[in-house]
């Protein structure tokens, strides 16, 4: 195997004023991934790309945990570029605690396995083209002595059984004529920029229709999906989504498929659901704004209630 640097992995760091990152990996962040949401200045890096910003970061879920080819995306207030390694679940992080989101800004997160083979699917499915830029090695295990040694020299690397895994789930996917008619005269991967409550956001949708916005997930189980999303909060993903596209909640759908017998199953969300993720989405802003924007002290952050 070839471990030398390839020539086209060098890093462009694009700094912005303010960001918000909506990624839900497919979070799948949120089966599949939870990357996300960030407010403290951080740096992401990646193949190719790196953000800095001063404020809050939403998720996406599935989001998508970046790609290969770097883009930049402009507005009138933002720059930003895309990279695999995305800001973490800034907002999540924020709604189970202050202290956990300020731990994870200064001490950061690891990609779990659940991030990485969300990736490796939606990669697969939605743009198949830079599977080619990924570096598969023959070993079981992230520990094997070749991975390790393949790291060192390249930004996407995983291992046969993960591509394998993966392999399954997209066969599954284009085996399903409904699902994979979703895919007909659209656009995928799509990012956008946006203000929410004076707050920047970005988010990326998974396949963008003139119907509207489809998110694909994988689920331990989906006829349990509806809790997953509840778990996930992909409520908050829904909102956060709608807003930016400019789009009604009717226009929503997450695909599911079960990682364990290829089930597929196509949700479509209530108004419940979305004014859910918009609830999350006023509380977490809130938040950022008590602690880390009027510089509260964390310590006196508690919950109140009654037994």
């Amino acid at each position: 195997m070839n471990l030398k640097p390839k020539k086209h992995e060098v890093t462009k760091k694009t700094h912005i004023k303010n960001y918000i990152c909506l990624c839900l990996l497919c979070i799948s962040f949120f089966s599949h991934s939870q990357d996300g949401l960030n407010i403290d200045p951080s740096v992401i890096t990646g193949c190719g790309g790196s953000l800095q910003g001063y404020s809050i970061v939403s998720v996406k879920s599935d989001f998508t945990l970046g790609q290969i080819a770097i883009e930049t995306l402009k507005s009138d207030q933002y720059m930003l570029t895309q990279g695999f390694h995305q800001p973490r679940l800034g907002v999540i992080s924020l709604l189970d605690s202050p202290k956990t989101y300020h731990y994870i800004q200064k001490y950061g997160q690891e990609s779990s396995q659940a991030m990485r083979d969300g990736w490796l699917f939606h990669t697969m499915i939605l743009e198949p083209e830079k599977i080619d830029e990924v570096v598969f090695v023959n070993c079981q295990s992230k520990n094997a002595k070749e991975y390790k040694e393949a790291v060192k020299y390249h930004n996407f690397v995983f291992t046969m059984k993960e591509k394998h895994a993966a392999e399954r789930l997209v066969d599954g996917f284009f085996r399903c004529e409904q699902a994979k008619s979703y895919l007909t005269k659209a656009k995928t991967e799509v990012p956008m920029v946006g203000q929410i409550r004076h707050m920047p956001f970005r988010a990326k949708a998974d396949i963008l229709t003139e119907h509207g916005i489809i998110d694909l997930k994988t689920t331990v189980n989906v006829k349990d999906f509806h809790h997953s999303a509840s778990k996930f909060s992909y409520d908050l993903q829904t909102y956060i989504y709608c807003k930016l596209f400019d789009k009604p909640f009717e226009e929503f759908k997450f695909i599911a498929i079960d990682k364990k017998n290829l089930d597929i199953g196509v949700f479509s969300v209530s108004q419940d659901f979305y004014e859910s993720g918009k609830r999350k989405c006023v509380k977490a802003i809130e938040l950022y704004n008590q602690f880390f924007t009027e510089e509260n002290d964390l310590n006196n952050f508690i919950y109140e209630g009654t037994l």
